[in-house]
């Protein structure tokens, strides 16, 4: 699991690029909620299998997030192959995050 925010952030081209399971994490560090679901979003990675985590810092202005349409932080956007497969916004519970990284983890 990553734990800070990168402030350089990957092109949406760069990121419908990646293979395989990849979450991508919105937020700030300045963020009390995101800063919150912090041990939520870890219990449910540690338990995972290995895959690819992106932590972005966005705000105003920031186009990956813009071309993902996030409004509220945090939220885990899950990909697999650079496709959106679901999403959670602001997890109250680990086994949110738990139940899209096991539909991300699936056979395609």
């Amino acid at each position: 699991m990553n734990t800070s925010y990168a402030s350089v952030e990957p092109s949406r081209t760069e990121v419908d690029a990646l293979p395989g399971p990849t979450v991508v994490e919105f937020g700030a560090p300045w963020c009390g909620i995101c800063k919150g679901a912090q041990p939520l979003i870890e219990k449910a990675l540690s338990a995972a299998p290995p895959l690819r985590h992106l932590k972005i810092e966005d705000g105003s202005g920031r186009p990956l997030g813009r071309s993902f349409g996030i409004k509220l932080w945090p939220t885990l956007v899950f990909l697999r192959d650079g496709r959106e497969l679901g999403r959670v916004v602001r997890p109250t519970s680990a086994t949110a995050i738990s139940d899209e990284l096991a539909r991300l983890v699936q056979p395609a």
